[in-house]
């Protein structure tokens, strides 16, 4: 059985590193939330936005890792709470605590799948999209504008924002996972 001493350390450990998770996790939400709010309102304005030949489903698997991620976040509070609950008089069991940790666990490696598939479809997307680029100084066309009609559209910054929007969740998704394996070591290893 671990004494006072060992749970002050695990619950100080425990609240320390949620919370380091909780903001960190947090500042990536609201950077991804800007940048796809951005993309929404850039591509409803930017002429021919038809022209983004699939974009459109990996945005929406990074809008679900988007969710995902908020529900990590809770996660993380409730882990602020279980090290809170460690300091004090009423200490959670190991199972409910291993319980807890691998929900969020779980949640981030859900995040992380939505964030990877999405991150393959815009990949792909803007790879067809350069490779449809005009040869040429800058994009212009060689042969004037009858090579122009032939041609695809250079990628625009809208565009290569949805790839760091999606790039922002990956990572916050990737740290969650980090902390959560920390935190289960951490709670297993204690005795």
């Amino acid at each position: 059985m671990a004494d006072r001493l060992d749970f002050q350390l695990l619950s100080l450990g425990l609240r320390r590193m949620a919370w380091i998770r909780f903001w960190t996790q947090t500042a990536l939400g609201i950077v991804v939330v800007g940048v796809l709010l951005f993309n929404n309102i850039g591509g409803s304005l930017a002429r021919n936005s038809e022209r983004a030949l699939g974009l459109g489903p990996g945005l929406s698997l990074t809008t679900l890792s988007f969710f995902v991620l908020l529900y990590s976040l809770w996660q993380g509070w409730l882990i602020v709470r279980l090290g809170r609950a460690l300091g004090s008089g009423a200490k959670p069991s190991r199972s409910e605590a291993g319980k807890l940790i691998k929900r969020g666990l779980l949640a981030d490696l859900l995040g992380l799948v939505f964030a990877s598939v999405g991150y393959q479809s815009l990949a792909g997307s803007l790879f067809v999209q350069a490779s449809l680029q005009a040869p040429g100084f800058f994009g212009s066309p060689v042969g004037g504008t009858s090579a122009r009609s032939l041609v695809g559209y250079p990628i625009t910054s809208i565009e290569m924002l949805s790839v760091l929007s999606n790039t922002q969740v990956l990572f916050a998704h990737t740290i969650g996972l980090i902390f959560s394996l920390w935190f289960l070591q951490r709670i297993y290893r204690s005795k």
